[in-house]
């Protein structure tokens, strides 16, 4: 029959704290508490307590949250507490300023729950403070000039908290933003700005935020003089400090200097070909990558201030390629004999953009120009007489530059008779470390190369095909079990497709 016994929780005690509600900080804050308790030792029937579960605590503003729905739960640290050991808790999203009543009970390994503890009541606290709040006036000032006024951050929760301060135009975060408040009691002076750029009174809500909670200061201050109607001076000193500019490459960085009689905001770039960004600082300016297009581009840079003023500085540039392209043929390799249908493969590059590929052999099209890489082609040598013949490639970029490979010199063997001999295997040799191997081999006709391997005649592994016609051939394989036996065969295949394989062989790698 299960136990009826009932569980006693004594101690029960929540860390009261006060707070001061500022002027204007929304109602709304998030609030927390911390609750602590002494855990229970003993049953009702005064037997040890051994099967501590778990605790629920029952929480809320009216005046009896227990009996009711628990709103948290809290796993037991032991389930046989000693004596005068505390559980502790910190209860969050709770609303900072109203009071809050909490009782706890506990539940055994069965789900038997005591009766509560008796009701503990506290007000919710905030996790930090900021002084001053409400309105914070920052007096008239000059136009062209600046004031700044500090704010005083407190961690009023006991843990490590980090946030951030933000507002808008005439006012900027000058200084201790972001900042962390390492615990309880210790202080952040945040630093704010105000440089009225016209002759009015302005403000700007000023936000503070940790996590989620925010506290909120409307700054206000008022601009003395006349309007700012004086635009920026912007000049372009690189790469050149001339209106004109030749380049050789498709991106240009710019670099220059702006000045204002109050101060530089935001310097901005576009090209009327298309394109546009922002550029790093303003009084001493970068901006990098901007893109070209062949023929005249005119760069615009643009400096504005904080009252909308703004100027101007052109350079044009005529990006004028003359660099050809790079091409050569990757496949086959020069002294390949070839024979039946193969795969010929050419690399192109251009400082800007490939235009087309055209394979040739000797000097007469082979195929159609290819536009987009890879750049390959199935070639039938048969169509071709047999002997020496010439492959290369020839690649053009967008401005006509033209580039023709180094020729592939190649021998086509279809003849007469069809190749029905496999290749023939022989000199097969290894060297041998811990973890790899390096087989060679001799074949009697140029050949692919390839070795499978395994610890069992089934093998079950290959290196990848090398598939360049050869008649000296070697593979390392690596990765494989210090004194280890493995079975391994080599494989080649001829250019009319004839398979030779040779037979097993065994070959053991070093100990350490």
């Amino acid at each position: 029959m299960a136990s009826t016994k009932a569980r006693w929780v004594v101690g029960l005690g929540i860390s009261s704290f006060s707070l001061a509600l500022s002027i204007g900080a929304p109602a709304s804050r998030a609030g927390t508490l911390d609750a602590s308790w002494t855990a229970p030792t003993a049953n009702t029937d005064g037997s040890l307590l051994t099967d501590l579960v778990s605790y629920r605590l029952y929480y809320g503003t009216q005046s009896a949250p227990c009996p009711g729905t628990p709103t948290a739960q809290v796993a037991s640290p032991t389930s046989s507490p000693g004596a005068n050991q505390t559980v502790s808790v910190r209860l969050t999203g709770l609303t900072a300023g109203s009071s809050y009543n909490v009782a706890v009970s506990a539940v055994d390994a069965i789900g038997n729950e005591s009766t509560c503890s008796g009701v503990v009541s506290a007000v919710a606290r905030t996790d930090f403070a900021v002084s001053p709040t409400g309105t914070v006036n920052f007096g008239t000032v000059s136009l062209g000039s600046s004031v700044d006024r500090t704010f005083t951050l407190s961690n009023t929760s006991g843990g490590s908290l980090s946030g951030s301060a933000a507002v808008g135009s005439p006012f900027t975060v000058f200084s201790g933003s972001p900042f962390t408040l390492p615990a309880t009691g210790s202080n952040q002076v945040v630093t704010v700005r105000f440089t009225p750029v016209q002759p009015a009174t302005v403000s700007s809500t000023l936000t503070f935020t940790v996590g989620t909670d925010t506290i909120s200061v409307v700054a206000t201050g008022s601009g003395a003089g006349a309007a700012d109607t004086t635009a920026p001076n912007v000049t372009i000193t690189s790469p050149t400090s001339a209106s004109t500019f030749t380049a050789a490459t498709p991106s240009v960085t710019l670099q220059g200097t702006a000045s204002d009689n109050v101060g530089v905001t935001q310097v901005t770039w576009s090209n009327s070909r298309g394109g546009n960004g922002v550029a790093s600082g303003t009084s001493s300016w970068t901006a990098s990558g901007v893109a070209l297009q062949l023929g005249s581009n005119t760069l615009t840079v643009t400096a504005r201030d904080a009252a909308g003023n703004a100027s101007t500085a052109t350079l044009a540039v005529t990006l004028s390629d003359t660099v050809p392209p790079t091409a050569a043929v990757t496949a086959p390799a020069s002294g390949t004999v070839v024979s039946g249908t193969i795969n010929v493969t050419a690399s192109a590059t251009d400082n800007v953009a490939v235009a087309g590929v055209q394979f040739k052999l000797d000097g007469a099209n082979l195929g159609t120009e290819q536009t987009l890489p890879p750049y390959s082609l199935p070639w039938n040598t048969t169509t071709a007489a047999a002997g020496s013949h010439v492959l290369t490639v020839v690649v053009r970029d967008s401005a006509g530059n033209v580039t023709t490979s180094t020729g592939a010199t190649v021998t086509v063997a279809n003849g007469g008779a069809v190749d029905t001999s496999a290749p023939v295997i022989s000199q097969v040799s290894t060297t041998v470390t811990a973890s790899a191997v390096t087989i060679a081999w001799a074949t009697n006709e140029p050949s692919t190369t390839q070795v499978e391997y395994g610890v069992a005649t089934s093998y079950g592994a290959a290196a990848p095909l090398d598939a360049t016609l050869a008649s000296l051939h070697s593979q390392t394989i690596t990765g494989l079990t210090p004194n280890t036996w493995y079975h391994f065969r080599v494989k080649s295949r001829d250019a009319a497709g004839n398979l030779g394989v040779s037979r097993d062989f065994r070959v053991k790698t070093r100990s350490r």
